[in-house]
């Protein structure tokens, strides 16, 4: 203990300690209880210097704070403490694990979050690492362009390879030449790794309403391969990163945040088949397209399809989840099977429930469901007997209170009658059954 009656000597050899780099000096004081500084010392320091435990009778002291100019500790103790030595080699370096601060691993080099309530942190590797699990499954494809029939050039993509047996992810637009829906394969596809290998390319499925595309090589040795994710977990303002070649640059990583989840394609001024992408402001240029978005946890959560020419940071990608689909029917059907129904749906929350009963007292009382404003004459949903105004409230038998939610329970069924209940003026319910018919490809 230190007291007022300590030697210079004494005070001088504590200051000493302290002053060497010690680990942590850490003081606490309370009027009520008594007050103790720890001093941390790190072992080679502990062996050559000792430190005199007890040096005098303790007092009370005048104050809780030190003073400039007698130091008034009160009832100190000093005590010292050390930490097993290191082998050589081994030596760490240790951080302290904090909210803004997460652990990394020298062993895998990806970050740990020093708390679980804070597994969703930002750290400073957060994106390199997402990166780093990604990077060596993008591919730079080079394809050849065609202009009335005569080469003028090559065109340039990115893709992911999905599967360890050359499976590669990318846009339909990379690798075909589309006239109406018909895919005219580009001939050779040149497909090129990060680690330089190159391959020679197939085209096996291209869709051209999504997009999507399928391009398969051959190794005799396993390749590096991405992880698929879920899009429908990601949120406005998660960080993303988008990864390509755009171009000609390749190894381009670029990040951004989720800035829209389901951006409709008439939103974008875009025809035909109801679509919804992601929106990002992730970077976007030429030879992006095709190439992987990732989240945090280094899975792809997007494919990098196309970005507002006149704007930046309005870039678009195809959720991951709807090209797993676009995927299973390629590997089903050999092709991506729509079944038609002949409606236009909008989808009914509080607010335009409360408008449209507003403007027609008689509008059925729910609330939820998808509204019917428009039936298609000759189509199978004017066939089954669906009015304007309908309220679709039931679809095979399973609530529904989205169009998404009626498109996952019709997946590729085409030809099978399906059960629909909907909920007219004055609170009429109707059983309707409607037959889906495969999509004019032209549409």
């Amino acid at each position: 203990m230190v007291s007022r009656s300590c030697g210079r000597n004494s005070l001088i050899r504590v200051v000493a300690i302290a002053a060497a780099g010690s680990g942590l000096f850490y003081g606490s004081s309370n009027p009520d209880s008594k007050t103790r500084i720890s001093l941390s010392i790190p072992a080679t320091l502990h062996e050559s210097v000792l430190v005199q435990r007890q040096m005098s009778q303790s007092f009370t002291p005048h104050s809780p704070f030190i003073s400039s100019d007698c130091w008034q500790f009160g009832n100190v103790s000093l005590v010292s403490s050390r930490v097993n030595p290191a082998s050589s080699g081994s030596i760490k370096k240790e951080y302290p694990v904090t909210e803004e601060a997460p652990v990394k691993e020298e062993t895998t080099g990806d970050v740990k979050d020093g708390k679980d309530s804070c597994c969703r942190c930002l750290g400073r590797d957060t994106i390199a690492n997402a990166a780093a699990r990604v990077c060596p499954a993008v591919v730079n494809l080079s394809a050849p362009r065609e202009f009335l029939g005569i080469l003028s050039g090559r065109g340039i993509g990115s893709g992911a390879i999905v599967d360890a047996d050359g499976t590669i992810l990318t846009c339909a637009h990379v690798v075909v030449d589309f006239h109406g829906s018909r895919a005219l394969p580009k001939g050779k596809v040149d497909v090129t790794l990060q680690d330089g290998r190159t391959f020679e390319g197939t085209v096996l499925n291209a869709d051209f309403h999504s997009d999507i595309a399928i391009v398969k090589i051959n190794s005799k040795t396993p390749l590096p391969a991405a992880k698929l994710g879920t899009s429908s977990k990601l949120c406005p303002g998660d960080w993303v990163v988008a990864m390509g070649c755009p171009h000609y640059l390749q190894n381009t990583v670029t990040a951004g945040i989720v800035s829209c989840v389901d951006r409709k394609s008439s939103d974008l001024g875009l025809g035909g088949m109801r679509r919804e992408y992601l929106q990002t402001d992730c970077a976007i240029n030429a030879g992006n397209s095709g190439g992987p978005l990732v989240n945090i946890d280094g899975e792809i959560v997007g494919v990098n399809i196309m970005k507002v020419a006149a704007a930046d940071g309005l870039s678009f990608a195809v959720p991951i989840d709807s090209a797993a689909k676009i995927i299973e029917q390629f590997k089903k059907n050999g092709r991506v099977v729509r079944p038609w129904l002949g409606l236009k749906m909008l989808d009914l929350n509080d607010m335009i429930i409360a408008q449209l009963k507003e403007r027609d007292p008689s509008f059925p009382n729910v609330k939820s469901g998808i509204l019917v404003p428009v039936v298609t004459p000759g189509s199978p949903a004017h066939l089954a007997g669906f009015l304007p105004s309908d309220v679709v409230i039931k679809f095979d038998g399973k609530p529904v209170q989205s169009i998404t939610e009626i498109i996952e329970i019709m997946g590729d069924r085409v030809g099978e009658p399906l059960k629909v209940v909907v909920q007219r003026a004055n609170d009429q319910l109707v059983t309707l059954t409607v037959i889906p018919e495969e999509a004019n490809p032209d549409m």
